[in-house]
């Protein structure tokens, strides 16, 4: 018969060197949330204050307590934001920390605090305004960044260079064009913004566990001392949502999406193949090996955080996807994700905003490459069909065979002579030249959010009005 040391020694080689202790110790590690959720202290501190106060007011604990109560979270905070706060892991996450401090320092009156209220409404609640608030920070941001784009489109309203389509010279556009498209999508980011936190202005506090609570609380007033439009509607929905965070997450993917398409074009624009940009040694570093390197890491890095910010999402939504109502412990795994995908996006746009203004615009070499590649055909095939009166897919033919000839003798569109195109289709007069150049391709281009110097400026005032 094996001794007891024996089975001790079996026991804790079957569970693992770092969980000495058996069962117990695995627990705790799989349980405790407040090596992450310790950064919702403010919220929790928060809410517990606007609870307090509602619990008092309508006489459900004494006037005295509430008045302890407030003084010793007051406390609280001020320990926590001086470092002076002792988190315990044995106390799981920042509610029980938080209410154990009181407790110290206040006495039974702590225990009053949670009348009406469970860790499940307060989490939400917790969570919900730390969110809102990270999506305000978020607006902020990129309107700092559509206020980047916009002094750069400005400056460079009629600066030519190659529009792509396939990555291949489609037609001229302005390099001032060319950042109000990101202007339009940073602005839809920051509409969903808008919107997401007009759809979270709800306050959970006061759904208790999943039923509501007996006792006669005034939850609008807690919604409105905490800044929440109203509280609430369904006591079961309001433990069990998190569509807050995955609606953070969904915008937070889309927003560095964007970025990333942007950072991919930086790096593009500044290898010396293309030279259309070039950013300072505040976004670049060098190469280990090679002294003529200059790396766009910044974007790149930018570029990256994408796929840690779409992870954060898939992640979140496959916790969500199998639970029933109301509250589960598999909820613990929301905020991890959420602070992560929050910490990468708010780097990301800074990052960019900073790259936006740093970066140095070579408009001779975007120039140079705006007239490569034929880029004017569309505009012989348009001038054909307003005035020499071919169909659209005649002038197209027409236009193809002028583009084969220019290939044939290595010039470019402008380069053939009037003998030459008149040998395709004898319409066409000396005055095809006036549209031929990548300036006169630009400035044509006058059709509402077009890409002509007059109508880019046109759409930088509508956006400076509103941003």
């Amino acid at each position: 018969m094996a001794d007891g040391s024996s089975e001790t020694k079996s026991s804790n080689q079957m569970w693992g060197g770092r969980f000495a202790s058996g069962p117990d110790a695995i627990m705790e590690e799989i349980n405790a949330s407040i090596g992450f959720d310790k950064k919702l202290y403010a919220q929790d501190i928060r809410g517990s204050i606007a609870h307090a106060t509602m619990l008092a007011h309508q006489g459900i604990i004494s006037v005295e307590d509430k008045d302890k109560i407030v003084h010793g979270l007051d406390t609280i905070l001020s320990e926590i934001e001086s470092g002076v706060f002792e988190f315990s892991r044995r106390l799981e996450d920042i509610h029980m920390n938080v209410e154990a401090r009181l407790a110290a320092l206040i006495g039974p009156a702590a225990g009053r605090l949670h009348t009406a209220r469970s860790r499940n409404d307060q989490v939400a609640l917790d969570f919900r305004l730390w969110v809102k608030e990270e999506l305000q920070r978020t607006e902020r941001a990129l309107t700092a960044l559509i206020g980047a784009f916009l002094d750069r489109a400005e400056e460079h309203a009629d600066t030519v260079m190659p529009g792509f389509t396939h990555l291949q010279t489609a037609q001229p556009v302005t390099f001032g064009h060319h950042c109000m498209a990101y202007v339009e999508m940073f602005g839809r980011d920051r509409s969903r913004v808008r919107h997401a936190i007009e759809h979270m202005d709800e306050c959970p506090i006061g759904a208790a566990a999943l039923a509501g609570t007996g006792f006669p609380i005034d939850r609008h007033m807690t919604a409105k001392a905490l800044g929440f439009r109203e509280p609430t509607r369904n006591s079961i929905d309001t433990v069990s949502d998190r569509d807050f965070a995955l609606e953070f997450l969904s915008i937070a993917s889309i927003a560095a999406t964007h970025l990333s398409r942007l950072a991919e074009e930086i790096v593009i624009w500044s290898t010396p193949q293309f030279g259309f940009i070039r950013l300072s040694d505040a976004f670049s570093t060098g190469s280990s090996i090679m002294p003529q390197k200059k790396n766009p890491d910044a974007a790149e890095l930018v570029r990256a955080k994408t796929g840690r910010i779409n992870g954060s999402l898939i992640a979140l939504l496959t916790v969500m996807k199998g639970l029933p109502l109301a509250y589960s412990k598999d909820m613990q795994e929301d905020k991890e994700q959420v602070f992560d995908a929050a910490e990468s996006l708010e780097l990301a746009i800074a990052a960019m905003t900073g790259m936006v203004r740093d970066m140095t615009v070579r408009a001779d070499r975007m120039k140079a490459a705006a007239g490569s590649g034929y880029s004017t055909a569309t505009d012989l095939a348009d001038w054909l069909v307003r005035e020499a009166g071919l169909p659209f897919r005649d002038a197209h033919h027409v236009t193809g065979r002028a583009v084969a000839l220019a290939e044939q003798k290595g010039c470019d569109l402008a380069d053939l002579s009037l003998a030459d195109l008149q040998a395709i289709n004898p319409a066409i007069t000396d005055k095809v030249f006036d549209v031929l150049t990548v300036e006169a391709s630009v400035a044509s281009r006058t059709s509402f959010g077009g890409t002509a110097p007059a109508e880019v400026l046109k759409q930088i005032a509508w956006w400076r009005a509103r941003n």
